[in-house]
């Protein structure tokens, strides 16, 4: 392709040589160029592309987008000065795979809990509906029914505008994507086409990276405030950033809620732990989801699907018949009668949620018993709020290790349980081990008592001193139980 088609759209300060060059690759990553190659060095958060400009020449570089212009200049180079490198990267990657998302309606889902139950569930009902749709999601990429590897909740820009194009190419309508803040804010989704962008809630989280939560919600409104004139805008009217979100937006404006006002309204007649009963827009139907929280996410779902064109007759069809989500609420009774329920619950709004849901269908005749941790290399403010919530809401809470990576597991646990009041100490056990934590809870539970093990849900791994290690909670929880019952 043409340097000079590739560079279309994107905003260029300076060219140095001539832009009428045949490109045969385009890469950030100076160890992948190869001959004939477009570089776009980038300013990253750990490295910065620019020290590597000279290595991606002497690689096979042609050309080179940056944000500052070398003092050396090679006179057989071209080089693209840019303001922002990330964002003239999203722009020439879209270009470079036939511009893909304006061939898709692309639905983006962002907020701090529920995005992947929304996501999963949008994709489901859509495929369901009888539309080929491709979703991007924190635990896998489907392409109508056809599952792709990932490593990240918002793949880079090139891999992304290529899963877009193989969407397209295999007769795709819709795609339904998270996006994560930490996207939003490294320019990640920048050149991509939205016809929708949806906001669940937002609490405290990935304080690690942003900073403050003033930053955090900066991120997160930095979606909207680029969606086009073209694009709906759907938010949660009943968090109190829900409108906020909105606020510069050009797209044109919805909200869904249960305690307010707005375009799409549901509210929970029934809540059981075999499902909830919901009026949605004056009709009632049944889900086997159960909690508030997945009383929002089906909202956001329906409203969706409503302002895509679909009927509500229809869409209720079709939703009534979703399941759970993997590591979402997932829940099972073991053979001597203990319910477990596997969350991925990773922050104290989303462990609050669940708990929260767990007592509004409890009998009270019964215990509730929590395992959670938190995990390493990540946001420490949340660590005693966690265990402030487990302890103050539990029968029993039991601390353990979570994703510990390059930290001490036992240093983290301490830092959780300063968040316990004293009134609810007497209640905590401390294991660091999660097996030993799960089959300890297993032991001191009985029949009709309710095990909560939260905060890595679907993840089958867990991460510690950069080494991923198999453990799933929900297999090791069946695998215990059922030797416990032998």
């Amino acid at each position: 392709m043409k340097l000079k088609d590739l560079l279309h759209g994107v905003k260029i300060i300076e060219t140095i040589g001539s832009t009428d060059l045949e490109i045969s690759a385009v890469q950030f990553d100076s160890r992948k160029i190869e001959s004939d190659s477009l570089f776009v060095a980038q300013s990253g958060t750990q490295v910065d592309g620019h020290d590597f400009i000279q290595k991606a020449i002497e690689l096979g570089a042609v050309a080179v987008v940056c944000e500052r212009i070398p003092a050396d200049l090679n006179p057989n180079i071209a080089y693209i000065l840019v303001e922002n490198s990330a964002i003239a990267l999203g722009f020439i990657a879209s270009n470079l795979y036939g511009n893909p998302t304006q061939k898709l309606k692309l639905i983006g889902i962002t907020g701090t809990n529920g995005k992947t139950t929304t996501a999963t569930l949008t994709y489901n009902l859509l495929e369901a509906l009888g539309y080929p749709t491709i979703l991007v999601s924190t635990i896998r990429i489907l392409i109508h029914g056809k599952e792709i590897p990932s490593s990240h909740t918002t793949p880079d820009i090139l891999t992304l505008n290529k899963i877009f194009s193989e969407a397209v190419s295999a007769g795709c309508e819709f795609a339904v994507m998270e996006v994560s803040s930490h996207g939003i804010h490294q320019n990640r989704i920048a050149g991509l086409h939205f016809q929708m962008g949806v906001f669940s809630n937002i609490s405290h989280d990935h304080l690690d990276y942003h900073k403050t939560f003033a930053q955090y919600i900066k991120a997160k409104k930095q979606f909207f405030d680029h969606l086009p004139k073209s694009a709906d805008a759907l938010t949660n009217i009943d968090d109190k950033n829900g409108i906020v979100m909105l606020q510069n937006s050009a797209a044109k404006r919805y909200s869904y809620a249960l305690k307010t006002d707005a375009d799409f309204k549901a509210k929970i007649l029934e809540n059981q732990f075999e499902g909830m009963l919901l009026l949605l827009d004056g009709k009632e139907f049944w889900t086997p989801l159960i909690g508030q929280f997945n009383a929002y996410n089906l909202l956001a779902v329906y409203s969706i699907a409503r302002l895509l064109g679909f009927e509500q007759e229809e869409i209720l069809t079709q939703l009534s018949t979703l399941k759970n989500v993997d590591g979402r609420f997932q829940s099972f009774i073991t053979e001597s009668g203990i319910v477990i329920i596997v969350d991925y619950a990773h922050t104290p709004d989303a462990l609050e949620n669940v708990l929260n849901t767990i007592q509004n269908i409890r009998t009270r005749n019964e215990k509730l018993i929590t395992v959670v941790g938190c995990g390493g290399d990540r946001d420490k403010t949340k660590r005693p709020e966690m265990a402030r919530i487990a302890s103050a809401e539990s029968d029993l809470a039991i601390f353990t290790s979570d994703n510990p990576r390059t930290e001490d597991p036992e240093i983290i646990l301490t830092e959780m349980e300063a968040g316990v009041e004293p009134q609810n100490f007497k209640k905590t056990l401390k294991i660091t081990d999660r097996k030993e934590a799960i089959k300890t809870a297993l032991k001191l539970a009985e029949k009709n008592d309710i095990l909560l093990i939260a905060g890595k849900g679907h993840e089958t791994y867990q991460e510690i001193q950069g080494v991923k290690h198999h453990f799933d909670d929900m297999e090791i929880t069946k695998e215990l139980s059922n030797q416990l019952n032998k």
